[in-house]
Order: structure tokens, then sequence, then C-alpha cells
């Protein structure tokens, strides 16, 4: 089993999760008291935060890099960045490092094409919704992405940092949500990527029928898998 190097506290409410998932996966495919492998650089979540609110992303990226070459340096044999927005640096990262980097983006791109969609609406932080890094690698693989309205955005991001990342959870924002998912819709989306890390402690499947790509899932359960690949698993 390979050790998974995670770049955590972006927020720690979503890198819980992350944790959660990978573990999960473990005890189910070995069976027995079977757990993962991990080194967690868990960052204070407000000095990051700041740094992307001013636009110093030298900085944070910087930062970045410095847990990835920690982690690297501690052991770690796979590294993932828990969240989707600082993704914004992975090449950056990557770079730094000579074990590899497990991406959200090329992950959530599988997923989405397992499922035959070539139209998605994209949901995460303004960063997210605004930079190309995403869709510039999902159109890439001929899949359209499409964000929402300005105002909607906004919605959206301050949902995001102002209650999801302190654990609030808000039946009123949950609507909100929905509301812009159906806009999202009429305009052709197949299905929806929820494209922060923070989103499915908010949204699930249950809560619409289209599909929606839960990224903390989809990249958790991936980086399980490839720390898994040399072992034999338990036959169920």
């Amino acid at each position: 089993m390979k050790t998974i190097g995670l770049i955590g506290g972006l927020s720690w409410e979503s890198t819980s999760v992350y944790y959660s998932y990978i573990n999960q996966y473990v005890q189910q495919q070995l069976g027995g008291l079977n757990s993962a492998k991990c080194i967690i650089h868990s960052f204070n979540f407000e000095e990051i935060a700041l740094l992307q609110r001013e636009g110093r992303w030298e900085e944070a990226t910087d930062r970045m890099v410095e847990a990835a070459k920690g982690l690297e340096n501690a052991g770690a044999e796979l590294i993932i960045i828990c969240t989707n927005t600082m993704h914004l640096m992975a090449d950056e990262v990557q770079q730094a490092c000579k074990v590899p980097l497990v991406h959200i983006v090329d992950c959530v791109v599988e997923a989405i094409k397992e499922q035959n969609i070539s139209k998605v609406g994209l949901l995460g932080t303004k960063f997210t919704m605004e930079q190309p890094f995403y869709k510039e690698l999902l159109n890439k693989e001929r899949i359209e992405v499409i964000t929402p309205n300005v105002d909607d955005r906004q919605i959206v991001h301050d949902v995001i940092y102002d209650e999801l990342c302190k654990g609030e959870i808000r039946e009123e924002s949950r609507q909100e949500y929905l509301k812009i998912i159906e806009k999202l819709i009429k305009e052709g989306a197949e299905g929806i990527i929820l494209g922060c890390t923070e989103i499915p402690l908010l949204i699930s499947q249950k809560d619409t029928q289209i599909p929606l790509f839960d990224t903390t899932k989809i990249h958790a359960t991936k980086v399980a898998e490839i720390a898994l690949e040399s072992l034999v698993v338990r036959n169920e």
C-alpha cells in the first residue's frame, strides 16, 4: 500500500471527509482492520483564504509547494490537494515533487466520460468558476462547461466561505443552490460538477435528478484506488 500525502485544511471540514472516504475504501477492499497510510499537512485556512482574497497567488503557491515537499520528505508516495481551488497551482506543485500528484480535474473528467455527458454546469468558488484551469482540462476532452451568472456565482462563493467552511448547513442556502442548478439545466447542462469540496456537505444526489459529480468523493476514491494498485484485494 502506498502512503498518501494530503494537503488539507482548505478547509478542515472537507479534509475530514477526504480522510473518511479514503479509509472507508481501503477497509472495504482489504477487510479486517485495514486503513489507509496517510500523512496530512493541515493549513490554517484563514491564512490561505487571506492570500486568496488579496490575490497573492504567488505566495499561496509557495505555501502549497512547501507543504507538498514536506509530505514527500515525510514519506508520501502520492499527493493530493484536498480542494478544487488550490489546483490553480497544481502544475507548480507537481514540478516541485518527484512523487505523482493526483489531479482532481483528471478524476472528474474520467467520471463524466463514464456517463457520456458532454455539457456540465460547474459550481465552486469564484476562483474555480472564473479561472480557466477547470474549463481548459474539460474542454480538451470535448466536455463543454457552463457556469452561473455573475450574481449567482457570488451566492455560491459566499455560501462556501461564510457557511460551509465553518460547518454551517442552512436550508435556505440549499434552496438557493438548487435554483441555480435549475438555471444551469435550462441552459443545457446534463450534469453538475460540485467543484468545491465543501459543496457536498450541502447538496447531494437526493436533492436533484440531474447527475451530480461529487469531486470530494471522486478524488478521494481515485487516490485510494491508486494507493492499492499493487495489492490483491479480498474477494467479496
